[in-house]
């Protein structure tokens, strides 16, 4: 399958897998990339700059296909050595990295020296339009059903991708509500040059969360997720579990963040997914758990993922062709 998408990143499948906090390891990302997509390890996960280059060198020990890293740039009181994270990425010789949270513009130029390509998260066109100002070779356009911070418009991708695409110079990837081959052949029709998907991978045989984790996504509709934070104009989109549902509730009687820190911690939420706990603390999913019926290998998911793409794209031809 050939799109802008797998020349650029010198991969098999138009499949990018989402860089997750506590669940972007090597064993995620390197059974990704054997399967013919593109995996990313999720730099933060890492406590320390050389950890992840540690855990560079271990991906690259089970795979010897492409694969990225994901910095997720945020504000913050103590923010992480964001500099030395890039510097062990640079120096291990990763030639993909992932950007989301704020404006890459003061790390594109340090990247493309050293002949990374770059692909930008945004959750708008406006911000999609600032990054590719700033020289990303690539906009994961984020829609309001994703995982995660999905931006304060809340414009879903049926609107979100074309209105990106009409835009923008440089090639889209659909995030955001994608999970099956339906949705990438909707996501390729609507001008996208590939997916990227990180709840459905959560559920794969190869993630490293408790099973009870990927259980409780399987058996989860399309409307058991919560919206925190958005009193605080920080949303952010999760499981619906009892730690979510008490910070929404919270959130309705007027609470500040630090009413609520102790329950949204992400040492919780990484003790949930290790333990199984699944009441235990915030746990990122997007809707498209509504769509998710078991628990495949990455490749076996991929490879039907492609089989059923190819299929609705023949079915929506014919129906226009009549």
């Amino acid at each position: 399958m050939r799109t802008k998408i797998t020349e650029l990143l010198g991969i098999e499948y138009p499949i990018i897998q989402g860089g997750m906090q506590w669940v972007g390891y090597a064993e995620l990302a390197s059974a990704v990339s054997n399967a013919g997509g593109l995996g990313i390890l999720t730099a933060l996960t890492q406590p320390t700059p050389d950890a992840l280059r540690d855990e560079i060198a271990r991906c690259r020990s089970m795979t010897d296909k492409p694969f990225g890293v994901n910095l997720t740039i945020l504000p913050a009181i103590t923010p992480p050595p964001y500099a030395e994270y890039l510097n062990a990425i640079i120096e291990s010789g990763v030639k993909i990295v992932e950007t989301a949270g704020n404006n890459p513009k003061d790390f594109v130029a340090r990247l493309k020296e050293h002949g990374i390509k770059i692909v930008h998260k945004c959750t708008s066109v406006r911000h999609a339009l600032s990054s590719e100002r700033h020289g990303v070779d690539i906009v994961s356009i984020d829609g309001f059903e994703c995982a995660g911070h999905p931006g304060e418009d809340d414009i879903p991708n049926l609107i979100l991708i074309p209105a990106a695409v009409r835009a923008l110079k440089i090639p889209i990837v659909a995030s955001g509500g994608i999970g099956d081959g339906r949705g990438m052949a909707a996501a390729l029709a609507l001008g996208a040059q590939g997916i990227n998907m990180g709840t459905r991978f959560m559920c794969t045989k190869e993630a490293p969360i408790h099973d009870n984790i990927k259980q409780a996504l399987v058996a989860a509709g399309e409307r058991d997720t919560n919206l925190m934070f958005r009193t605080m104009h920080n949303t952010a989109r999760v499981f619906k579990n009892s730690i979510s549902s008490e910070v929404v509730a919270m959130e309705k009687r007027g609470v500040k963040f630090e009413e609520v820190r102790h329950l949204v911690a992400g040492a919780r939420g990484k003790v949930a997914l290790r333990t199984g706990d699944v009441d235990g603390g915030v746990i990122s999913a997007g809707m498209v758990i509504g769509l998710i019926d078991d628990v495949p290998t990455c490749a076996e998911l991929i490879q039907r993922i492609v089989r059923d793409c190819r299929e609705h794209l023949r079915s929506a031809t014919a129906m226009a062709a009549a």
